[in-house]
């Protein structure tokens, strides 16, 4: 429900916070209100979940840098950004960092409550992802080392006897470690293995040393 998720109001400008405080809190949902980027961290922001309303031009740091910040602090927070100036350049900028929306003032109220609503859709659905990577990771940490082998070149799109001239085995051992991979990572098919599987193993490539 509207009631239990937060809106966090970041504009140097009085009356727009409180026209969009007005706005957000007769829609039910919980907000408060910064007049800067810098208090708004220094409340602990950052550690907050819910969702940002950030005005693009502020004194000190600007709604795109407390976007760039929130995002290297790994927060968990939608970013919508605002602004009362078309900046084509710089909406790019804000949606490639991650923003959900990007509203030039005036904006419909209509138009603000389906972008905020679309911000908890999203980070809903990021939750979700977390939980079911969550969950594929503890499975991953099962398999041995050969199995995590003929994972990710099962992964790369190897058949059987490809995998087995890689790995100087035999195609029926192939066959014995991939149904304790299927087991292990409580795959129903290959497909399924493949998609929970190659966003962790993609993780890893870029991360730490191949499997």
């Amino acid at each position: 429900m509207a009631s239990e998720q937060s809106v966090f109001v970041v504009d140097d400008d009085a009356a727009a916070r409180d026209s969009l405080a007005t706005l957000l809190g007769a829609s039910g949902y919980r907000t408060q209100t910064f007049d800067s980027a810098a208090r708004f961290l220094e409340r602990g922001g950052a550690g907050a979940s819910g969702c940002v309303i950030a005005d693009i031009r502020m004194p000190d740091m600007d709604g795109l840098q407390l976007q760039e910040e929130l995002a290297r602090r790994s927060a968990s927070l939608a970013v919508i950004i605002v602004t009362g100036h078309a900046d084509v350049p710089l909406a790019v900028r804000a949606m490639k960092a991650g923003a959900i929306d990007f509203l030039e003032k005036p904006f419909a109220e209509e138009t603000l409550l389906a972008s905020v609503a679309r911000a908890f859709q999203s980070a809903q659905s990021t939750l979700q992802r977390a939980a079911v990577n969550q969950e594929a990771l503890a499975r991953l940490a099962l398999l041995t080392e050969r199995e995590r082998q003929v994972l990710q070149l099962i992964v790369d799109g190897h058949a059987n006897k490809v995998i087995a001239y890689h790995l100087s085995i035999s195609p029926r051992t192939v066959e014995l470690h991939r149904a304790r991979v299927m087991d292990k990572m409580e795959a129903r098919s290959v497909a399924e293995l493949v998609r929970m599987s190659l966003p962790l193993l993609e993780t890893r490539k870029g991360t730490g040393p191949a499997l």
